[in-house]
């Protein structure tokens, strides 16, 4: 039934759900980027600083998203706020997707800056700070531009993981398109045109994105094998 011609008929006449489901994939995708790496290079950067507290408050935050289940801070986000706050915050399905999957990746992500950050000797920051310079300044225009050459082969990963990782969005019945090919394809019983059409789709998404990755990283081995 699903290899025959009737079902990938009813897949593609249905289309336009799938496209919906893969619009909404892309907006949560861009929102939890966004946030991702605002969370990122903040705790990336405080990681390395000579703050105690803010060196801890970095490690919990990277130790704790980075050991406990996407699906699980989705189920604590969406259903135990509600619960504690006696239904007084009501997140909605975009922005408790946006939240999780951007506080998860945020932890991936200062990872990544940190070990870039560290590349750099150490010796430029306190050079930089002997001349009057703040600790954010010497991150913004001294360390980090140096560092984002290292750190963007990884950054690229993190990225297209994200993107992927927006999948369990479905686990809290968001409409992105993993949610749209279980809801369609169990409705129908027409599975293997859904998933097969999704996972087109997520790798249309995915892989321009990490070819880009693997120029960059390719461009790096040389310019730093010259």
């Amino acid at each position: 039934m699903s290899f025959s011609i009737s079902s990938w008929q009813a897949y593609f006449a249905d289309f336009g759900k799938f496209f919906q489901g893969f619009l909404f994939t892309l907006a949560i995708s861009i929102g939890a980027l966004t946030l991702a790496l605002l969370l990122g290079i903040f705790f990336g950067a405080i990681s390395t600083g000579k703050h105690k507290v803010l060196r801890g408050l970095a490690r919990v935050f990277v130790e704790f998203y980075q050991n406990t289940p996407l699906l699980v801070q989705f189920v604590i986000v969406f259903y135990g706020l509600p619960l504690v706050s006696n239904y007084t915050i009501m997140p909605s399905i975009y922005w408790t997707a946006v939240l999780c999957v951007g506080l998860y990746h945020g932890a991936y992500i200062a990872e990544v800056i940190r070990s870039g950050i560290q590349s750099i000797p150490r010796g430029q920051t306190e050079a930089a700070l002997s001349q009057g310079f703040t600790y954010v300044e010497t991150m913004r225009y001294i360390i980090l531009p140096q560092a984002f050459r290292i750190i963007l082969p990884p950054l690229i990963n993190q990225v297209v993981n994200l993107i992927k990782n927006t999948s369990t969005v479905a686990i809290i019945s968001g409409m992105d398109l993993m949610f749209v090919t279980k809801s369609w394809s169990a409705l129908n019983s027409n599975y293997i045109p859904a998933f097969a059409g999704a996972a087109l789709l997520y790798f249309l998404l995915c892989f321009p994105i990490a070819s880009w990755g693997r120029k960059v990283e390719e461009a790096n081995k040389q310019a730093y094998s010259i």
